[in-house]
């Protein structure tokens, strides 16, 4: 076969190494012209040299074209993979710790609250610009599979406003849909689910083997399990409380809502620190710093092992390559996917982003109706729709009052912090984000007037319950934890 592919964000250095691997482990594939794209000359050298590595020992003819221009890279692709990180770790880290300084702890800010939100100001100014750029240059039809989060709000503002077919990855159902199986003692595979919601807060509504209903079942499996008991307890308390099990994790899912870190001296009774996802300060962002860190650090032994062997048993659970293999070859495959609702989900707004299941073959991209959440899951994906609907709003058109309006009814912000202290917030990740948000260049100059005025209330001087971050030398004495880091920063 021959098209092209495009990554936008191929710095992402573990993460593009392994979408690509997964892309060559389709034997129709293997003559594809293929571009990586990224703005960080630094990173894309080394994912570009790991990955022609892989392919020479392959013997696989493909020459990676990779470039710092977008266009370039986008020149007649047929798919582009977008899976940046606008801003990378330095914005990310104003995400993180300038809500911290007012009482709103994150353990990921990167989907809902403060530090969702005002990473869909960046994201969002960005994708509408690779849309303009794939609707020039790329093959016609050209769809964008978008890994970059917030997945919801990036995908629905290149849909609406970039005109470009999207569809938003995410790998966290197939994450809780092994961790479930596991709770029961049984195989990944041998359990049939149907998942819908809102990414990152998305639902189990039908959970089966062998046609057993395991539903009724999933609240006694977890709690008589020591650690997922431990480290589950938000994931644990949604299930008793809403009757559904989501599938985010309890780091993520802890920050969507308004219960369980609003109160430092509640916190840590919800979290577990054996591992970032199950809910420490800035978990991500940690582990996201010590992998970037790690990896420039180790980049040349990575050089030295043994090549990917591209091989289908060690292809991962990420969409991206079957949705591509399903609409080349006819394939079918089924997923779930984040797509614009339309009806799809019937007591969610009409104009938001689900994740649903959907099925891929040669007749396109296919997304049967869903129908009604069920109405407490509903309730709580309604109201993060309408943070995710003014927030796209908000960064399409550099809006502050729209911007003020998402924090104000993002669940944990709002139960957090007063009005005053949320206008305060929102001026000082602005002037520090000024470079990343071109939207707003008009309002910034306002925004530093408010904020050194003599009516600046005083930070918490809350610091959250934090892991102390490894330095180099002391990773070198577990190089395993260090690499598992590396790995579990998706745009490392």
């Amino acid at each position: 076969m021959s098209f092209k592919i495009a990554f936008i964000g191929a710095g992402s250095v573990g993460f593009t190494r392994m979408l690509f691997s997964d892309l060559m482990t389709v034997p129709e594939f293997r003559g594809i012209e293929v571009s990586f794209m990224d703005i960080n000359s630094h990173n894309l050298e080394m994912v570009a040299a790991l990955c022609q590595r892989d392919l020479d020992e392959n013997g696989i003819p493909i020459k990676i074209h990779s470039t710092t221009n977008r266009r370039d890279a986008l020149k007649d692709a047929r798919y582009v993979i977008c899976c940046f990180r606008h801003g990378m770790l330095e914005a990310f880290e104003t995400d993180v710790e300038i809500p911290l300084k007012y009482g709103i702890d994150q353990c990921v800010g990167d989907t809902l609250c403060a530090g969702g939100i005002m990473y869909g100001q960046r994201g969002i100014a960005e994708i509408l610009d690779v849309c303009k750029d794939i609707k020039e240059v790329a093959e016609p039809n050209a769809i964008l599979l978008n890994y970059a989060n917030p997945n919801a709000m990036i995908t629905w503002a290149a849909n609406k406003y970039g005109g470009v077919k999207t569809i938003g990855l995410c790998h966290g159902i197939q994450a809780g849909h092994r961790q479930i199986a596991e709770a029961f003692g049984l195989k990944k595979d041998d359990v049939d689910i149907i998942c819908a919601g809102l990414n990152h807060q998305t639902w189990y509504i039908s959970v089966k083997h062998n046609g057993e209903d395991l539903l009724p079942k999933i609240l006694a499996a977890y709690e008589s399990n020591e650690y997922l008991s431990r480290t589950e307890k938000v994931r644990i308390d949604m299930l008793k409380n809403f009757g559904y099990y989501s599938t985010e994790s309890n780091g993520h899912l802890s920050e969507y809502v308004a219960w369980y870190r609003k109160r430092p001296e509640e916190l840590e009774k919800w979290i577990d620190l054996d591992y970032w996802v199950h809910g420490e300060t800035g978990g991500y962002l940690r582990v996201c710093r010590e992998g970037r860190n790690w990896f420039e650090e180790d980049f040349p032994n990575w050089m030295k092992e043994p090549p990917r062997g591209y091989k289908p048993d060690e292809r991962s659970e990420e969409h991206g390559s079957y949705i591509i293999e399903g609409l080349e070859t006819g394939r079918i495959y089924r997923g779930h996917f984040n797509v614009m609702n339309d009806g799809c989900i019937t007591n969610l707004p009409t104009e938001c982003v689900v994740e649903v299941p959907g099925y891929i073959d040669a007749n396109g991209i296919n997304i049967p109706r869903i129908g009604e959440l069920p109405l407490g899951c509903a309730a709580i994906c309604s109201q993060s729709a309408w943070v995710q609907r003014l927030s796209v709003e908000a960064a399409v058109l550099g809006d502050i009052n729209l911007l003020r309006q998402a924090m104000l009814l993002d669940p944990l912000t709002g139960a957090v912090c007063t009005p005053a202290e949320i206008f305060q917030m929102t001026d000082e990740m602005l002037i520090a984000q000024a470079e990343w948000l071109p939207q707003y260049a008009d309002e910034i100059p306002r925004a530093k007037k408010r904020f050194e005025s003599s009516t600046r209330i005083p930070p918490k001087n809350y610091s959250g319950i934090r892991v102390k971050e490894k330095s180099v030398d002391e990773m070198r004495e577990n190089k395993e934890a260090a690499l598992k880091n590396t790995k579990a920063d998706k745009f490392n």
